[in-house]
């Protein structure tokens, strides 16, 4: 009887706990019934989808890929909370990711990503529109995660290189993420260097507008954001004068992006970079210093950039010679200072070791002369050389060209005869001149090609000869080649005279201006004019010849002192001031004009243009003239009377 008695309770113990059991089990599915296992028993199904404002969306969740997810150590309901029971409701809420991650969506929340979502702005990013999928988000240290800092530029690209998105909300910067991929950044971060990236500027869940005082890329906020990463450049911008300028607020002080870019910030060795040398002083340091409003505003003066675009530097950099010198090479890059400064690299006891660095030796005398200056009556002494030649030019240039117009209209109206033949013994030009005038033939017209091609580097007959200067140099080299030529001619030319008494009697003698030049030239234009019938002769030579002879060796002897002076400006800025070469560039070039002016207008016309010479008089290659035009042109050669001299010999063949 016992026996059954225990059996019975035993069968009511077992029963008893078997149900127990059942109960503990609904309780734990009913507290947590998004349990991973029976989750997927659903969600991990492939194909599983539903249909949400016309639209399939997937419920699929890839059971790998969550467990590798930042979020694998956390249950379903840790994120989807209003599910209970299984079936859950087809109707859930979204998922609130500040249950765990408050303060980062409170920052988000203020940041203009988040007040356009506030306003209904749908194209406006999630939290899955950067972090990915809640099942599949990695930590932004893992490669593939969408976070890795390589990654980032593409996920900002998702929005930002949507033209319809910049459209639809009027986002002023185009295309910054394709800008950003050619910068230095992108391509040391695709290096696996350190680059900066998109949040690296901008910042990541508290991004605002560039205006708004609060942003890391708010104009004053610019330098401490670059400086994150380029901190002694921050430091020495700091105590620059833009630095200081703009921590006091001044607007238009440059920012790190003024003179490098934003987005597309490139090497200062890349010639698309403004910070390129040759961009420097018209693209970056002249937008603010040449601009007008700025200079009445600030009291910036506004000559200094074009001044320098004048001087030789600038010429040749305009030229395409990135080495030399351009604004920052003399002011220095982020501790540009006040002159007064004495920190300053062109305060006057720094000047010598700036200098220095490219004309080793320069003298203290760098310190009492001006920069930057332009031809202005701040400046007398330029001033006035340009005064003087602009006249000079002007009225030497005009009187040329009405005093052959007048010739070509007489010669015109007149029968010209063909002068052909030749006078064996008539030797105007001796062999040895005609070879120094072949030298002079080839050498100038190079010189004036390569010399006024560093003035005007940007016209299409120059673009030939400058296309290679930043590599070679072969503008510079070549005009230095022709000038030594044309030197060597001119001293072959005097030397010649000196050792030839016969030649220096007959040449110089026949070629000296006299009184009598004035009366012929005043003679001629009446015969011209038609107040005289009767044509004047000269003697050997005539006024024109004369006039052309001695202002070539005075413009040559001019352009050689000059241009030594600027050749050799190292010896030049040793021992002289800085002003003579400002004024032997001003003389060179002034007397370049001229001289170019005057064998366009008065040796061409008389050699080629000349009804009576034309199409060229040939002298100059068998140094004979016609007969019947030296018997119209100058009076006969005395013959040589035994026991007297020569009145006018003719001159030496040797």
């Amino acid at each position: 009887m016992r026996v059954c008695v225990s059996r019975h309770w035993f069968a009511v113990i077992l029963a008893v706990c078997f149900f127990a059991s059942l109960f503990s089990l609904s309780v734990v599915h009913a507290a947590e019934p998004l349990a991973k296992e029976v989750c997927l028993s659903c969600h991990g199904a492939p194909g599983l989808e539903k249909t949400r404002d016309g639209k399939t969306v997937s419920l699929q969740v890839d059971g790998d890929a969550f467990e590798h997810s930042v979020h694998a150590p956390f249950g379903c309901v840790t994120c989807h909370s209003d599910i209970s029971a299984i079936p859950h409701s087809p109707q859930l809420k979204p998922v609130d990711c500040s249950a765990c991650h408050a303060e980062a969506i409170k920052v988000f929340s203020q940041s203009v990503h988040g007040k356009a979502r506030a306003n209904g702005a749908a194209e406006a990013p999630t939290c899955k529109s950067c972090h990915g999928d809640l099942h599949r988000v990695k930590r932004s240290s893992e490669p593939d995660a969408r976070t890795y800092r390589t990654n980032i530029p593409n996920v900002c690209a998702s929005c930002h290189a949507d033209e319809k998105i910049a459209q639809k909300f009027r986002i002023p910067i185009v295309r910054p993420v394709e800008a950003y991929l050619k910068s230095v950044h992108a391509r040391a971060v695709a290096a696996g260097r350190n680059g900066a990236v998109c949040t690296d500027c901008h910042g990541s869940h508290g991004i605002e507008p560039g205006w708004d005082p609060t942003s890391s890329v708010w104009r004053i906020s610019i330098p401490a954001t670059c400086g994150k990463c380029h901190e002694q450049i921050q430091t020495a911008y700091r105590e620059s004068v833009h630095g200081v300028a703009l921590a006091r607020g001044v607007r238009e002080a440059p920012a790190c992006t003024d003179c490098h870019g934003e987005h597309r910030i490139l090497a200062p060795s890349e010639p698309q970079s403004p910070v390129f040398a040759a961009n420097i002083p018209g693209e970056t340091c002249g937008r603010c210093h040449g601009d007008a409003r700025l200079s009445e505003k600030y009291g910036i003066p506004i000559d200094k950039v074009r001044a320098y675009q004048d001087s030789y530097h600038g010429l040749a950099l305009r030229g395409g010679k990135v080495t030399v010198a351009n604004c920052s090479s003399c002011h220095g890059v982020h501790d540009i200072r006040a002159s007064s400064d004495p920190r300053s690299h062109v305060n006057a006891k720094n000047l010598p070791q700036t200098c220095g660095k490219c004309h080793p030796g320069a003298g203290l005398v760098l310190a009492l002369t001006r920069v930057h200056v332009l031809p202005t009556e701040s400046d007398p002494v330029l001033y006035w050389i340009r005064f003087i030649y602009l006249w000079i030019i002007g009225l030497v240039i005009g009187g040329m060209l009405i005093h052959n117009l007048i010739d070509l209209v007489k010669k015109a109206r007149s029968e010209i005869p063909h002068h052909a033949e030749i006078v064996p013994t008539s030797e105007r030009m001796p062999r040895q001149l005609r070879w120094q005038h072949g030298l002079v033939m080839v050498s100038f017209p190079l010189l004036v090609y390569t010399g006024f091609a560093l003035t005007y580097p940007e016209t299409w007959w120059a673009t030939p000869l400058v296309r290679w200067e930043a590599q070679v140099g072969i503008r510079g080299l070549l005009h230095r080649i022709v000038a030594c030529i044309l030197v060597a001619s001119l001293l072959w030319h005097g030397i010649s005279i000196a050792r030839s008494p016969r030649l220096r009697e007959c040449l110089l003698r026949s070629i000296m201006f006299r009184f009598q030049d004035i009366r012929d030239m005043i003679r001629l234009q009446r015969y011209n004019l038609g107040f005289d019938s009767e044509r004047p002769r000269f003697g050997k030579f005539s006024y024109i010849e004369k006039a052309e002879y001695w202002a070539f060796m005075w413009g040559m002897i001019l352009m050689t002192v000059t241009g030594v002076l600027l050749w050799f400006n190292n010896t030049t800025l040793r021992y002289l001031s800085n002003w003579i070469t400002d004024i032997a560039t001003a003389l060179h070039f002034y007397e370049a004009v001229l001289a170019t002016l005057a064998i366009l207008v008065w040796h061409f016309y008389w050699t080629m243009f000349d009804p009576e010479v034309y199409p060229m008089d040939a002298s100059w290659w068998h140094g004979r003239a016609p007969a019947a035009r030296e018997a119209e042109r100058h009076e006969p050669i005395s013959p040589p009377v035994e026991g007297k001299e020569t009145p006018n010999p003719p001159l030496d063949r040797k």
